[in-house]
């Protein structure tokens, strides 16, 4: 079986093409900048990389239609047909509480997402976008959905409930859904094969980090507890979203500040975070150079900031499970970031979370054990892969 995994954001569609047998990606790319002036167009096969070539897209249509000629181009393709393109599986955001697993996408899907487009209005309109583009072009194709949400589904009322009036979850679905699910669950899943042991027996925390972020309570392979909540904005601090703050500051800014709702929204999601800590950059890597090379204090205060608001969830993630077991790091800050991990897990030895410094300075691309040779708790490094595990969810409900 030959998948062809689809993001498609509001702007943009990244894509990879799997060939399931041996989990081997034949392509990949992005088609980036839809709808402007000057949208680009990157692809990638073992034998061929074409570089953010410039070219006009003016929609998701024609983006996928670029994506799947490139496919089969006669000189740099993969396959020879369309006829090979055995389904499409799509990272989609959010479906309400109406879907705990993988679907196979139908107009209930497609009605569904519609109607929750008011709980994600960046990404569900993006994500259907997709969808309708491959029904036009691969229309005998069967596509499915992952949904970020999905994952989460397995907290109880007690946890995902807000202390607001009822009515405001019975009738208007407002509660706590999570995101990032998908990669949560495939780092946890990589972890107890790489442990050698039964997801239904550990306690994992999961941290994926990237300018998004956000950490999972998992118990007995299920999520008891995510720090994302209503929305992305809530939990960890990120590269540009503020994170958990007292609900009254955006009333105090918009009552004594004289902000409008758009500019309190502009600033809690696109100029907080490390970028509205450090006045620097939302990029980790810059803050990283800042801390090491030039010992900036505003750089030095940002990361001090990001990695006790991580702390804190650990120890109560913790908490909440009576224990744990695996600690992981993933994402593209998670994963490449070694004085972030330090500073995390400094003075946690007493829940059992120490590090080996020589194997946390490790980059290695693989799955790493970096946490001291005595310690309780496994730490462990783990490259996220949302795109295969969509592949493997989409195969898994196309042959169950």
């Amino acid at each position: 079986m030959k998948i062809l995994v689809l993001n498609c954001g509001s702007s943009s569609i990244k894509y990879q093409f799997i060939k399931m047998s041996t989990q081997e990606v034949m392509a990949e790319g992005i088609a980036e900048k839809i709808g402007e002036d000057i949208a680009l167009f990157t692809y990638k096969s073992p034998s061929f990389t074409r570089k953010k070539q410039e070219i006009v897209i003016d929609n998701h249509e024609q983006g996928l239609a670029l994506i799947l000629n490139s496919l089969i181009d006669p000189q740099h393709g993969v396959i020879k047909a369309f006829t090979e393109i055995d389904a499409v599986g799509h990272r989609l955001v959010h479906a309400g509480e109406n879907y705990a697993d993988t679907v196979k996408i139908d107009d209930h899907v497609v009605a569904v997402m519609t109607e929750c487009i008011s709980l994600a209005p960046l990404h569900n309109p993006a994500n259907l976008k997709g969808i309708e583009a491959v029904k036009k072009e691969l229309p005998t194709v069967p596509q499915c959905g992952v949904f970020d949400t999905a994952y989460h589904q397995t907290m109880e009322p007690h946890v995902y409930l807000y202390p607001l009036p009822i009515d405001m979850y019975n009738t208007h679905k407002i509660r706590r859904y999570g995101f990032h699910g998908t990669s949560h669950k495939y780092v946890s899943l990589k972890a107890a094969e790489y442990l050698n042991k039964d997801i239904k027996d550990l306690k994992i925390i999961t941290c994926h980090l990237g300018n998004g972020a956000s950490i999972t309570a998992i118990k007995g392979g299920k999520s008891v507890d995510t720090s994302m909540g209503f929305t992305p904005l809530e939990g960890l601090v990120m590269g540009t979203r503020c994170g958990d703050i007292d609900p009254a500051i955006p009333l105090h800014m918009q009552q004594q500040l004289g902000m409008s709702v758009e500019e309190v929204n502009a600033i809690l999601n696109k100029k907080s975070g490390i970028l509205g800590l450090s006045h620097l950059s939302n990029d980790m890597r810059v803050i990283e150079d800042e801390v090491l090379e030039k010992q900036n204090p505003q750089a030095i205060l940002a990361l001090k900031v990001y990695c006790y608001r991580i702390k804190k969830y650990i120890g109560a993630y913790y908490a909440a499970m009576n224990g744990l077991d695996v600690l992981i790091f993933t994402g593209g800050v998670g994963e490449n970031m070694p004085i972030m991990r330090d500073e995390v897990c400094a003075e946690l030895d007493s829940l059992g979370i120490k590090l080996n410094p020589e194997k946390n300075a490790i980059f290695s691309g693989k799955i790493e054990d970096i946490g001291a040779a005595d310690a309780k708790v496994k730490v462990l490094k783990i490259p996220t892969n949302e795109e295969l595990m969509i592949a493997l969810e989409t195969q898994r409900i196309l042959t169950t």
